[in-house]
């Protein structure tokens, strides 16, 4: 696989890891009965500040991948990947650092940091964008 498949599938997996552990700390909460099987809301406000954070790192990987996986299969599929290519682990390693930010902290300092993490992937997504002619 070339490097923009590669960091795709690292971001469906990561997303998929995110899942993979609310669903298991959800399923944890169930079975000893600290929550009922229909107790939970779709943010986790109901649960402790590491369950919401988790919740919306993985809403932020699910609403960022249309977007950032889209252009890199526009490229992979119009063989343009050569445009993705260079920054492709670049853009995984960002998503990843602003994932394990916002379940670590919400200190101003990580928000700072989680947000430049953020910041990188819209560059690169901007970038990729002009480049492919999805954007003028």
């Amino acid at each position: 696989m070339n490097p923009t498949l590669t960091a795709l599938t690292g971001f469906v997996a990561w997303s998929l890891f995110l899942l993979v552990l609310m669903e298991a700390l959800r399923s944890r909460l169930v079975i000893t009965k600290a929550v009922a099987a229909n107790g939970f809301n779709p943010e986790n406000s109901n649960l402790l500040p590491f369950m919401q954070r988790l919740a919306r790192a993985h809403a932020n990987c699910i609403e960022g991948l249309p977007i950032f996986g889209g252009l890199m299969l526009i490229a992979v599929v119009a063989g343009r990947s050569a445009i993705t290519d260079p920054l492709a682990y670049v853009f995984l390693a960002a998503r990843v650092v602003q994932s394990v930010i916002h379940l670590t902290s919400l200190s101003p300092l990580a928000v700072t940091l989680r947000f430049s993490a953020f910041a990188v992937q819209m560059g690169i997504g901007v970038y990729w964008a002009v480049r492919l002619g999805v954007l003028p």
